[in-house]
């Protein structure tokens, strides 16, 4: 049987194996607790601080301006509750993409029953959020916006430094989840404006259940979590050192393979494009083509359904994704396709294909070819008799 090509990297990667053999000591050997005074704990304390460090250096940040969570859905809801409660002064308000992620988009609707207005960004077909959208939606006062770095599923690489900028001008915080590309295209929080911003470990070939959030030192926001003194008493409970090791030997493997990896996935990425388009009857690709993450691919296939899709994928050694990996299982098109004009009927044909450092010139010329002999096998069978 062939080997199984893994094509859903924008859902979760594998660890890396130096990033696994940096964290094994903090399992065994390094053990203690990184509060307490004794050497071992002060061995474990300096790796999380070397960790700060590395992923603080990755963003454009200070350490004291970085603090480890649990993931990215953790840092969007630390961003959007709090953010949005520290600023109300300036309007009981909060803006979001429509495109955003589950954890940004039920943060915001849970601001409602604290009196706030929630409004959703429109975006173009190409998945952006215009810079003339968000400042026209703040000729009315707001207290946040959040608008992401890299849509998860359809790829497109939101123009976030004008957008912050905006924000800037206005007294308005600006947060960006930039889960999907930490580690794969450059950011800066300086120079792109930004208040806060969420990543996640799993997404850069770390382990699951450990992210980071930033905070401008000159935003002043609520506890997250609260009980011991920890995270400088905004986020509560004994640390992750195995975890926070693993973050920041990612980032760092992350950081010096970035332009390169960046380059290879680019190629690879509009090779697979250019095979589909060729030979697949009406195809679509969602997204933005010019301003796209490396590694993403996003198409609908006229006829077919993308459950089917994906199951004839995986009996041919193929895994990849429908859309959000936290929206499986739902029989509703994906409400990025929706925000952007994908009529409901193509929406539900959708298809991810998100390319990571395992991918070869081979394998997309298998899946090109796999994917061709599956829709013919769908038009047949939908074929009249």
């Amino acid at each position: 049987m062939a080997q199984t090509i893994y094509l859903d990297h924008a859902a979760t990667t594998p660890v890396r194996p130096e990033v696994l053999a940096a964290m094994e000591p903090y399992f065994t050997s390094v053990y203690a607790n990184p509060a307490t005074i004794y050497s071992m704990g002060m061995e474990a304390r300096s790796a999380v601080n070397a960790a700060r460090e590395i992923v603080a250096g990755a963003m454009g940040a200070d350490p004291d301006e970085v603090y480890f969570t649990s993931g990215g859905t953790e840092s969007d809801n630390w961003a959007v509750r709090s953010g949005a409660l520290a600023n109300a002064e300036n309007g009981r308000r909060v803006l979001v993409s429509s495109i955003e992620h589950h954890a940004v988009l039920e943060s915001a609707c849970a601001l409602k029953e604290e009196g706030f207005e929630v409004e959703f960004l429109p975006v173009d077909g190409e998945g952006f959020v215009t810079p003339d959208v968000v400042r026209e939606a703040l000729r009315r006062p707001a207290s946040l916006v959040s608008v992401m770095h890299v849509n998860n599923e359809i790829g497109t690489i939101e123009p976030i430094a004008e957008i912050g900028e905006i924000c800037r001008e206005r007294g308005v915080l600006f947060h960006t989840d930039a889960v999907q590309s930490f580690g794969k295209i450059p950011i800066d929080v300086r120079s792109q404006n930004i208040d806060m911003l969420s990543i996640s470990g799993h997404k850069i070939y770390g382990p699951k259940g450990i992210g980071a959030f930033f905070l401008n030192r000159n935003v002043a926001i609520e506890p997250f979590m609260h009980g011991g003194a920890q995270e400088c008493g905004k986020r509560a409970g004994t640390l992750n050192v195995p975890g926070i090791v693993g973050l920041g030997k990612a980032t760092e493997c992350a950081v010096t393979d970035l332009e390169p990896e960046a380059k290879r996935l680019s190629r690879l990425r509009d090779l697979l494009i250019a095979c589909l388009f060729e030979v697949i009857p009406g195809v679509v690709l969602n997204g933005s083509r010019r301003q796209r993450l490396p590694g993403n691919v996003n198409i609908c296939i006229p006829g077919a359904e993308g459950e089917t899709l994906l199951l004839a994928l995986d009996e041919a050694g193929i895994s990849a994704s429908a859309g959000s990996a936290c929206s499986t299982g739902s029989t509703e098109p994906s409400h990025v396709l929706t925000a952007i004009g994908v009529p409901r009927e193509l929406a539900r044909g959708s298809l991810r294909l998100t390319l990571g450092i395992s991918t070869t010139e081979a394998d997309i010329q298998r899946v090109a070819s796999t994917i061709v002999k599956i829709t013919d096998r769908i038009t047949k069978m939908r074929a009249p008799l």
